[in-house]
């Protein structure tokens, strides 16, 4: 996708009140910031205001070194504001986590490749070997970590210490199969990005397609979310669903099913890259 090489992307929460829009988009054109998106939301039984801006930055008065600290004295008291500040040329680093199944690794690393993730994927990381050819087709390192209930707290420290030596941002499972430890989960907080195969909160745990076709469903789903402490109840970032009907059996349910995996886990990922999800009490907004 085409991406803007010089802007500055805010995302906003607080207390809803007169005059916030107004006056965070005066600061930015008295600086000569030209506005090039700007999406917002009011959440009313919250009383929470949200929005995403984004400007260029060519003629911007301020650096952008200073430019946090300056919104933050200019905004961040007087109007209770929570707020994080992204630029467009600074890519995110994302590490892929992935078990057997290939669906997932193949469509996000096929629009990585086709140049449509900004973003940089320094390496793959598995408890099984076999998809290492996957890593070595796209030139991107695949490290296998063999993980056992007896070692999975050694283990999960190593992938860690990998993590930070290759200053990874966040991290995509794709179609990871084990349990993400509370340690990792807090040190990348709205930072674990997941693909149940499931239209979450229904059909919870193992073998949701199971559990559907003995249901009689007559659509299926799939569910991307960010991962907390709380099995499959992390803020959800996209969701889809495909018909099916009495005709369709378990092997078409994991079939269609898997087409909708990758494309909502795509679609999360790049939600996440775009800067275009802010979570607030376990629920997300996500801007267009």
């Amino acid at each position: 996708m085409e991406q803007k090489s010089n802007t500055a992307i805010l995302l906003i929460h607080c207390p809803d009140q007169e005059g916030i829009l107004a006056a965070v988009t005066s600061f930015i054109n008295v600086n000569k910031g030209n506005i090039l998106y700007l999406d917002q939301h009011v959440d009313y039984q919250q009383n929470t205001f949200f929005t995403r801006i984004e400007w260029d930055l060519t003629n911007f008065l301020i650096p952008r070194d200073k430019l946090n600290e300056y919104f933050s004295t200019l905004f961040g008291s007087r109007y209770d504001m929570q707020f994080n500040l992204y630029f467009s040329d600074i890519k995110p680093r994302m590490a892929i986590f992935v078990s057997k199944m290939s669906h997932c690794l193949f469509d996000i690393l096929a629009r990585y490749s086709a140049g449509e993730l900004n973003v940089d994927i320094p390496l793959i990381i598995s408890n099984h070997p076999d998809l290492a050819w996957v890593g070595e087709k796209f030139g991107i390192p695949y490290h296998v970590f063999h993980v056992t209930k007896e070692n999975k707290e050694e283990i999960e420290k190593a992938e860690m210490d990998l993590l930070a030596e290759n200053k990874i941002d966040f991290i995509v499972l794709a179609r990871y199969m084990q349990i993400i430890s509370e340690n990792m989960i807090n040190s990348y907080p709205n930072k674990i990005i997941n693909i149940h195969h499931s239209f979450l909160p229904a059909f919870v745990g193992a073998k949701p397609y199971h559990q559907a076709f003995e249901r009689g469903v007559k659509i299926i789903g799939a569910t991307s979310h960010y991962v907390t402490t709380e099995l499959d109840a992390g803020p959800i970032i996209e969701q889809d669903v495909a018909r099916v009907t009495h005709k369709d059996s378990v092997k078409s349910f994991i079939h269609k099913g898997e087409d909708l995996e990758k494309i909502v886990l795509s679609r999360a990922v790049e939600k996440h890259i775009d800067r275009k999800v802010l979570v607030y009490k376990n629920k997300t907004v996500v801007f267009s």
